[in-house]
């Protein structure tokens, strides 16, 4: 297969972290992509990169006109850009293993919708657990996040199958949005349980500020009354499962900020699994 993957990065105030992420997809196996980074915060990416050696012809650098407009309105304006027909999304902090679009895109030769399992590490890059690693395997969309318990930017998908843009209207959880969106066209996905994926854990993110938790819980309401009103066009017996994973998840929320008191360090994905398991 030789047909581009857009690789679509919003960047805000990602000096620090921005090289190692792109070094991750110019160390990519696959070598049939585009590099779209978009500039949130008027900084100029290309620059930067240039000064720690790193120039690539396959980097396109766009700029979103504002600051801080937010990543689903950057991520929107690079799909606009781009005609690649199939797309992954990479945060500016986050990482590819070196085989993970090859891996993908020889899975989408079938599936319209790949994820990957994910290796959690903190923001040293010193891992912390591994999520959905296992077999690969044919997911359901209302089974996806009992596999899939943490983040959602980890798919690849082709475009020409079925497509979405990122709901700009709710703060948090724009990444399951999307992929909501995704399984209207094609109702299941397939799962590389392989971690191919570096989610990073930054401190801010495992704070449990009034703000962070505020919108996430907003957020997840929102999506679940989506589902509940059929917005997505779900089997219902997908739909049933989705609406249940948020409702534990929804009460998670509530939980975590005593759980992490208790047992400062503790991952959300530590403290929801096992609620999960009791359902």
């Amino acid at each position: 297969m030789t047909e581009t993957v857009a690789v679509i990065m919003p960047a805000y105030r990602a000096q620090d972290t921005i090289g190692s992420s792109v070094a991750s997809v110019l160390a990519q196996s696959y070598p049939h992509f585009q590099l779209l980074i978009v500039s949130d915060d008027g900084v100029d990416y290309a620059e930067l990169l240039a000064k720690q050696g790193i120039a690539d012809k396959r980097i396109l650098q766009l700029s979103s006109g504002v600051v801080g407009g937010g990543a689903s309105a950057a991520r929107n304006l690079a799909l606009e850009a781009s005609s690649a027909p199939y797309v992954a999304i990479l945060d500016a902090d986050d990482r590819f293993k070196p085989e993970k679009l090859a891996r993908a895109l020889a899975a989408l030769a079938d599936h319209a919708i790949v994820s990957t399992a994910l290796d959690v590490m903190s923001d040293s890059f010193v891992h912390l657990r591994h999520v959905a690693m296992g077999r690969d395997r044919l997911v359901k969309a209302g089974a996806h996040k009992w596999l899939n318990l943490s983040m959602d930017s980890m798919i690849v998908w082709d475009r020409r199958r079925t497509d979405g843009r990122y709901d700009t209207t709710i703060s948090n959880m724009t990444d399951l949005e999307l992929l909501l969106q995704l399984y209207r066209g094609v109702p299941q996905s397939w799962h590389l349980g392989t971690p191919l994926h570096d989610y990073i854990k930054r401190s801010s993110s495992m704070s449990n500020g009034a703000n962070v938790a505020a919108g996430m819980i907003a957020s997840k309401n929102v999506i679940l009354a989506r589902v509940e009103a059929g917005y997505y066009g779900l089997p219902e017996e997908d739909a049933v499962e989705i609406a249940r994973f948020l409702r534990i998840s929804l009460e998670a929320e509530k939980l975590y900020g005593d759980a992490l008191a208790a047992q400062p360090g503790l991952l959300f994905e530590d403290h929801l699994e096992p609620m999960l398991g009791r359902s």
